[in-house]
């Protein structure tokens, strides 16, 4: 096989069309056979792996900088770049990473995530390159995606301000090229990113440049009338005008599987100065029939079957998909209600929307990736008597901070926000784990945060939600949730935690997907070490239900709080204030144990791994409660 030959990008330069061409397929099948086991983001990486062979082929990485925007369709980068070998531990605690990642190879400018930021970063390359007077090439690949976020464009407007030499590679998979367009394309491509048309070009712009000197006006009428010329014949067959008018020279659109054309035309813009833009155009799956036919849901597929296409069954006891759970019951509410809309970011499957979307497509709105739009967006029809909910991963709905401070907060708005994938997420690792939305939320005025424990918790957190009329209000919800309780939860109001289990010896306050281990933890300390343990489901990061936590604090000498979130400015936290706010509670201080995650960026892993490791899983809550308690009472018995 030539991929076991390929150590490094410097492999593929000894290699011919043929050797190449038949090397993408050898990546393909290492990408799907690993995929099939692991999970991860199949149909962008499949689309692709001609153009990562071809950039290595003709870059000299890693002296030149290649980033890829996201990173989640980098796999055959990753496969070029030295880390083969270890493939099969994709996504896995201490493997590889399911992104580009700095810590990992020095191929892996940078660790990335979310969209639309590998324009800036490689401008802020080129400038420091320029600065340093180094001669390193410099290249961002973004996709059509990364074009909806407003971030790309204002990277792209400064770039092409500055005139910095530099690369954008556009890699697009929502057109096809029909035969006649793409025919001319290619065509015109190999054209003007010829060498003889680029000297003819330049000397043609050399010439003017005098001609410009000698006579201004005369001069600058010749240029204008020259970039016309070519900025129409070029705009008659490819759409590339909009780019040209950001300062970016355009070439394309190419086919991104024509290993052949690709390298042709890499070779002759490389070197040309300025701001430049590639424009392929790719198949998402590519060279895998079920990813090709359902690109969705290959998007980022758990393991699968190679020769069936259908994915295995996840191991997952007493536990059901949230984003199912408040999806379903959107639905059946706004069938009651009918001036309730819903806003995605680019993610209607990921945050369960779609059967919203077929239900009511006049009443959903999927803004792209933009979560800053589709919270001010939201302002805007609350404003106007809609109930707009906003359904948003933790991890990107950081993006959206200022918004929800001066669009929600400020104005009183009543909008929702659905904040999916909160807490510990797992295989995708630190940049969409949702560790931080607490810390970043607790603090605004106006706000009120809910963390359900079970699923018709979720159910009636999104009826009170959705009824509630004094501001904002967010429901932060992991990934997947615990099943219902055979009991019947107490009715939501506001503010208002309730004791789930009764304990004489200790008690633990916990929010959201913690109290499901809060309640293994007591069941593990009532049998195995006979002590009885309260547990109390918080319900509410804010406001506080304070009534309850001062019954708690004068009736035990020891009160643990547990959360899926950074201790700093977290749930814990703001007990601790309540605390120093009470005269009569400030002595409790000390009382108080409070279990969560460090101040530092939680690696990818298997969700009940990363509990385990850092103390959270409900066996590692038990042994910490035992040793605290057991602590306090020795101090007790002492004084």
């Amino acid at each position: 096989m030539l991929l076991e030959k390929i150590n490094y990008p410097n492999d593929l330069k000894n290699l011919n069309t043929k050797q190449l061409e038949l090397l993408s397929q050898e990546v393909r099948e290492r990408i799907i056979e690993v995929v099939s086991s692991t999970g991860g983001h199949l149909a962008s990486s499949l689309g692709a792996v001609e153009l990562a062979i071809a950039l290595h082929y003709c870059l000299n990485t890693p002296q030149d900088i290649l980033i890829w925007d996201v990173g989640h369709q980098a796999y055959a980068h990753k496969i070029l770049t030295g880390r083969n070998k270890n493939f099969q531990t994709l996504r896995q605690f201490k493997g590889i990473s399911g992104f580009p990642n700095k810590d990992e190879s020095v191929y892996d400018p940078f660790s990335t995530g979310h969209s639309s930021t590998a324009v800036s970063l490689a401008l802020g390359e080129v400038i420091a390159r320029d600065t340093n007077n180094k001669k390193n090439k410099v290249v961002a690949v973004i996709g059509d995606g990364s074009l909806t976020g407003g971030l790309c464009f204002e990277g792209l407007n400064h770039a092409g301000h500055l005139k910095k030499d530099m690369l954008v590679i556009l890699n697009t998979n929502e057109m096809a090229i029909s035969p006649s367009v793409g025919a001319l394309s290619t065509y015109l491509n190999k054209i003007i990113s010829a060498p003889i048309y680029n000297r003819l070009r330049s000397r043609i712009a050399e010439e003017l440049d005098i001609y410009t000197k000698k006579a201004p006006r005369l001069g600058r009428l010749a240029k204008e009338a020259a970039r016309r010329f070519e900025e129409g014949l070029k705009n008659l067959i490819v759409p590339g005008i909009f780019f040209e008018e950001l300062g970016f020279r355009y070439f394309g659109p190419l086919d991104g599987h024509n290993l052949e054309l690709l390298i042709h035309t890499l070779k002759n813009i490389i070197d040309l100065r300025g701001p430049l833009l590639l424009h392929v155009i790719t198949k998402k799956g590519k060279g895998y029939e079920f990813a090709e036919k359902n690109p969705v849901d290959f998007h980022s597929s758990g393991p699968f079957d190679i020769k069936t296409g259908v994915f295995k069954k996840k191991d997952s006891v007493n536990k059901v998909s949230s984003s199912a759970v408040f999806g379903r019951r959107l639905v059946e509410l706004a069938k009651k209600d009918e001036r309730i809309v819903a806003i995605s970011a680019a993610m209607a499957e990921g945050t369960g929307l779609c059967e919203f979307r077929d239900a009511f497509p006049d009443r959903f709105f999927d803004v792209g990736i933009a979560e800053q739009h589709a919270v001010s967006l939201a302002a805007g029809l609350s404003r106007e008597g809609l109930k707009p909910v906003v359904a948003i991963y933790s991890t990107f709905l950081q993006r959206a901070y200022d918004q929800i401070i001066e669009e929600l907060a400020l104005q009183k708005t009543n909008c929702v926000l659905a904040i999916d994938r909160a807490g510990l997420v797992g295989d995708d690792g630190p940049t969409h784990h949702g560790l931080f939305d607490i810390a970043y939320l607790r603090h605004i005025p106006n706000l009120v945060i809910m963390a359900p424990s079970f699923s018709d918790e979720l159910e009636q957190m999104l009826d009170f939600a959705l009824t509630y009329d004094k501001g904002p209000i967010a429901i932060r919800y992991p990934k997947q949730i615990a099943a219902s309780l055979a009991k019947r939860h107490p009715k939501i109001e506001l503010g208002k935690a309730y004791v789930l289990r009764e304990g004489t010896d200790t008690a633990i306050i916990a929010l959201g997907s913690m109290v499901d281990v809060a309640l293994e933890a007591a069941e593990i300390l009532f049998k195995d070490e006979g002590l009885s343990m309260s547990v109390i489901d918080a319900r509410f990061v804010k406001p506080l239900d304070i009534d309850l936590i001062r019954q708690l604090f004068f009736k035990n000498n020891l009160i643990f709080t547990i959360e899926d979130s950074v201790l700093a400015a977290g749930f814990g936290s703001s007990i601790l204030e309540a605390l120093s706010c009470e005269e009569t509670l400030r002595e409790k201080i000390n009382a108080l144990q409070i279990l969560g995650l460090a101040d530092e960026f939680i690696s990818h892993g298997n969700r009940d791994t990363l509990l385990h490791i850092y103390g959270l899983s409900p066996k590692a809550v038990a042994v910490r409660i035992k040793s605290q308690f057991m602590a306090a009472r020795h101090q007790q018995n002492f004084k």
